[in-house]
């Protein structure tokens, strides 16, 4: 009877309508949810990979090298099938079932760009590097002062509570330092330099000045924290962590958002669009395609928020077209998909060490030093704008033998060998009007979406700050009086750094900027973005702590604002 199928209809939406959804499962999705869950909303999580249940699925973490088919190495075939993935040091035997299926996914590259990607719940929070750094307003501030892009419409002072927040919660090990450009923060003891390192650390800060060589600052517990154990110094944290020892959502966030009992999660859920009410002039929800059943479902909520990861947040607002929005979502201003930015890298700066050879280091230790950037921060660079940042380690290797076969062979393997030191560094982008992703709707995708298209090249600035890097570090090694000074490698392809951002900037205006300073859409007002493509700059910092800070605000705020009847 026709008053039956309505009532179903209407059950069936009932069924798929929550308080909130969160599309992705990554760093920023997870700090939605939990967020939002714990203020009492209904929560939906959207994933398009498989699920991954923390500790049960990181089945590889605790095998041996030899108890792989390949020894950690990767085959031919892995190779064929993830061929964008393999271009990244951190795509491994060990740790390749987390990752995208290159075939199955393709995008179209206009220049090479190396999109890295997860493919499963918690994303990259499972596979991120765990680098957490608080921007400066030097960084806040650099576009309005020289010029590039626009300018942020908050400042340091707007996101340090949140930073404060997110860090007490992940747990940051690290030192103060009083370092303008790199503020302190609320930090867990930190792990240690080598004695190799912390001479090193002295020899530098004595020659300059303007320089410091600080140890690394990583969500890696060195206490253990409710629910989650303390680092053990292993260095498999790619394979996922059954100790919890650095921040993940899977052993952090989601547990937290699951003990709300707020929480519902879908993974195999591939958001197609967001859907928009013309005559409300707001969103209602989200299409999605079931990657099991290869159907299409809708889901609806008073909020959403979009985490998916810059380029994949991109395609979903271009993807979501209407009458009102004919270029995409909230794409009035016609910024959506461009300014996509990264940091550059690629260089290995290597010496050898003498002396130390009574010393040696105990575990794997899970961060570098660092050397936090010193470049345009009081005089101006007449080659290049902005500034990069050097990490390093100082290591040990095998000592050289002859022997050739058994009890001496291992006896001269026992042996520690050569301190040797290595370095790299990460560089600012430029945003550029230019840098962008698009939709090609002429190429489609397996399941009949427009093809990604992204066209993105570094430029003159930072090829110019690239040659800077490797003459200013074979200087400080010259300095340390360190021998044998090699520099291997060359600038990377945009993409590799993994911190691809800023297609849906932030800004103080609707005629230039996608979303305001609460990462909210200027043009559809329930509708958040708080992944990397709401970055305005990108500066040459590691960007994941400052996308947390910026999702915890944004959520308090849209919280409020939704109690108020704004939203």
């Amino acid at each position: 009877m026709p008053g039956d199928s309505l009532l179903l209809n209407i059950q069936a939406k009932q069924q798929h309508t929550y308080d909130a959804i969160v599309v992705g499962s990554g760093i920023t999705g997870g700090w939605a949810a939990k967020e939002l869950c714990g203020k009492g909303l209904k929560v939906l999580m959207l994933e398009r990979g498989r699920n991954v249940e923390h500790i049960k699925d990181y089945t590889t973490a605790n095998l041996a090298p030899w108890e792989f088919d390949h020894h950690l190495r990767l085959s031919k075939a892995d190779k064929e099938r993830s061929y964008v993935q393999s271009r990244h040091y951190s795509y491994r035997e060990d740790n390749k079932h987390f990752y995208i299926n290159d075939k199955e996914n393709p995008y179209e590259e206009i220049k090479r760009f190396d999109w890295i990607r997860g493919d499963v719940v918690g994303g990259r929070s499972l596979l991120w590097a765990r680098a957490c750094y608080r921007w400066s307003d030097l960084d806040f501030e650099a576009n309005l002062k020289d010029g590039h892009g626009i300018d942020w419409p908050i400042r340091y002072k707007d996101i340090a509570p949140w930073y404060d927040y997110v860090e007490s919660f992940i747990g940051v090990s690290g030192s103060k330092e009083n370092i303008p450009q790199l503020p302190d923060g609320i930090f867990q003891p930190p792990f240690e330099l080598n004695c190799a390192e912390r001479s090193f650390k002295q020899k530098i800060e004595r020659a300059y000045t303007d320089r410091k060589v600080i140890i690394g600052r990583t969500a890696n517990l060195t206490r253990a924290v409710k629910g989650r154990g303390q680092c053990q110094a292993r260095d498999l944290c790619h394979r996922g962590c059954p100790f919890g020892a650095y921040f993940s959502t899977n052993a952090s966030t989601m547990p937290a958002a699951y003990a709300t009992g707020n929480l519902t999660v879908k993974p195999h859920s591939l958001v197609n669009r967001v859907l928009y009410d013309e005559g409300k002039q707001k969103a209602t929800g989200v299409e999605i395609l079931n990657t099991e059943t290869n159907k299409t479902e809708e889901y609806y909520a008073e909020i959403i928020f979009l985490n998916a990861a810059t380029v994949a947040t991109t395609f979903i607002l271009l993807n979501s077209t209407s009458t009102r929005f004919p270029a995409g979502l909230g794409n009035g201003s016609g910024q959506i998909g461009r300014n996509l930015m990264d940091h550059h890298k690629g260089l290995s700066i290597t010496a050898d060490i003498d002396g130390f050879e009574d010393s040696y280091y105990y575990g794997r230790r899970p961060t570098p030093a660092y050397i936090p950037r010193f470049r345009n921060v009081t005089d101006q660079s007449p080659d290049f704008l902005r500034g990069y940042h050097y990490g390093l380690s100082a290591y040990r290797g095998r000592q050289e033998h002859d022997a050739a076969i058994g009890s001496a062979l291992k006896e001269a393997l026992a042996e520690p060998g050569q301190w040797g030191i290595s370095m790299y560094a990460f560089g600012e982008c430029l945003p550029y009007n230019d840098n962008r992703v698009t939709l090609d709707t002429n190429k489609k995708d397996k399941w009949g979406r427009p093809l990604i298209a992204v066209d993105c090249s570094f430029r003159e600035n930072e090829n110019a700050m690239h040659k800077d890097i490797a003459a200013t570090g074979v200087e400080m090694l010259e300095a340390a009086g360190y021998r044998n000074i090699q520099v291997n490698g060359s600038i990377s392809f945009p993409g590799n750094a993994n911190h691809e951002m800023g297609t849906a900037r932030m800004g103080k205006s609707s005629k230039d900027a996608v979303l305001n300073s609460y990462n909210q859409m200027h043009e559809v007002p329930n509708v958040f973005i708080t992944d990397g493509s709401c970055m305005t700059s990108g500066s040459c910092v590691n960007p994941s702590l400052t996308y947390m800070a910026l999702t915890a605000r944004a959520c308090d705020y849209a919280i409020k604002a939704l109690k108020k009847g704004n939203i």
